[in-house]
């Protein structure tokens, strides 16, 4: 989970002021002193930690606060709210250019998930009804132009390596500038005349910021005349990052931030620091290793989530986007039968796990963060996968009526899942009290709505 650290030390923090009751300006004073640490040791640039404190003491210690009833809520949305906006608030998208095609150019370090994040924000964009055309011109990196070209081929993306016959220079020879420049003029010719309405073009890239590679990126800007330049930085790497994009922001020019690797255990500098540093926002955020697991950065949700409050909207966005709506309406009128099926279970389960990891989605709920160990909770996924190869190797009559599995059909199972016995015996029982849940859920109400409100996305 994202911020896990950072959202576990202002929840402790936030407990402390919630058990005082009544609070003084002391009290205050001393919760920001915990904030500020946990602000510095999620590496927070110190300048924009310093303001933050600044503007929340101003805020908290105002009469209004300290003589509320619940203080401790009113400093809670004082710093929710600062948090926003030191993000920026509001989902900054994307510019489109009124005569299409519009360019984004994508520039970055090398190691940054520069290549992998343009493939995103194609599939991203194609999502969204647009024609991307993506345009590989990281000739520095000899595995960049094979690696967008595959990710192309799977997910249907034209990929632009250069024109017929163009020979791909060595990557240190004098003539790779210019070839790159060729591979970008060419790419956007080609996309025009096939009618892209967006085209992306994956620039090369460095092991650390050089004066080469911001004369050899202002040369492609010039070549690309690009609607924006989006900057693609490694959450991991904490004020690295935001170093990095302050010299970009002023040696190249960049329209807006790309944050990659959010989802792994980044401690939340770069996504805290990066618009109050360089005055971008940061416009997209990849949460995972598959193209789909890219979403625009949105400032309000992120301050939910690390102060521990959840994101139902976004989880809302993704049932509605990875669900079968006509699937779940099905499953809904058979609830109110009181009929649930292992094929209903299955198909269920495949649903939940498109939506992303379980332990994401259980940290997205809002109170999951006063759950203690929840933060650092890993749920095993492969437990899910062994769910579903259990229930897939049952005959279609199996899965429909669980009572006729008897031993020998058990052992069966087991073999044709690559599990044991003991596992199948397992998802039985566990289906079995899912069964009288189903039952006694389906007696609420006339109807039996009950259960199913809750599993329409």
């Amino acid at each position: 989970m994202p911020f896990s650290l950072l959202t576990t030390r202002l929840g402790g923090v936030f407990r402390q002021l919630r058990g005082r009751g009544k609070l003084s300006e002391r009290d205050v004073d001393e919760a920001l002193r915990q904030v500020r640490l946990a602000l510095l040791e999620a590496d927070v640039n110190y300048k924009v930690v310093k303001e933050f404190v600044a503007k929340v003491r101003e805020r908290a210690v105002g009469q209004e606060v300290l003589s509320s009833v619940t203080p401790a809520q009113k400093v809670v949305k004082i710093v929710q709210d600062e948090l926003t906006d030191l993000m920026g608030r509001g989902r900054a998208g994307l510019s489109f250019s009124p005569r299409p095609p519009s360019v984004f150019m994508v520039v970055g370090l090398h190691g940054a998930g520069k290549t992998t994040a343009a493939a995103k924000l194609a599939y991203y964009l194609k999502g969204r009804g647009h024609h991307p055309f993506l345009i590989a011109a990281d000739l520095r990196r000899p595995a960049a132009q094979d690696q967008l070209a595959t990710l192309g081929r799977q997910h249907g993306f034209t990929v632009w390596a250069g024109p017929p016959g163009f020979a791909r220079p060595d990557p240190d020879s004098a003539v790779a500038a210019s070839a790159t420049l060729e591979v970008v003029r060419s790419g956007l010719v080609e996309a025009r005349r096939l009618a892209h309405d967006v085209v992306i073009v994956d620039t090369s890239g460095r092991l650390h910021v050089d004066q080469d590679l911001m004369e050899e990126l202002s040369r492609v800007k010039g070549a690309a005349g690009p609607t924006e330049v989006l900057l693609v930085v490694d959450a991991m790497t904490g004020q690295d990052a935001v170093n990095v994009a302050d010299a970009f922001a002023s040696r190249v020019g960049i329209d807006g931030v790309v944050l990659t690797k959010l989802d792994g255990d980044a401690r939340g500098g770069a996504a805290l620091s990066v618009r109050a540093v360089t005055g971008k926002p940061v416009k997209f955020a990849g949460m995972g290793e598959k193209v789909e697991d890219f979403e625009p950065f949105s400032p309000d949700r992120m301050a939910t989530r690390i102060l521990g409050m959840g994101d139902l909207a976004t989880l809302v966005e993704r049932a509605e986007a990875t669900m079968d709506a006509k699937k779940t309406l099905e499953l809904e009128k058979k609830l109110r039968r009181a009929e649930f099926t292992l094929e209903d279970f299955l198909d269920q389960l495949r649903q939940v796990r498109r939506m992303g990891p379980v332990s994401d989605i259980l940290n997205m709920l809002p109170g999951a963060g006063r759950v203690k160990g929840l933060g650092e909770l890993e749920v095993d996924d492969n437990q899910f996968r062994r769910l579903e190869a259990i229930i897939s190797s049952m005959t279609r009559q199996e899965r429909r009526d669980p009572s006729i599995i008897d031993g020998s059909r058990r052992r069966r199972i087991a073999s044709g899942s690559g599990t044991t016995t003991a596992d199948v015996n397992r998802l039985l029982r566990q289906y079995e009290e899912a069964r009288k849940l189903v039952r006694r859920m389906s007696r609420m109400g006339k109807d039996g709505r009950g259960l199913g409100r809750l599993l329409r996305p």
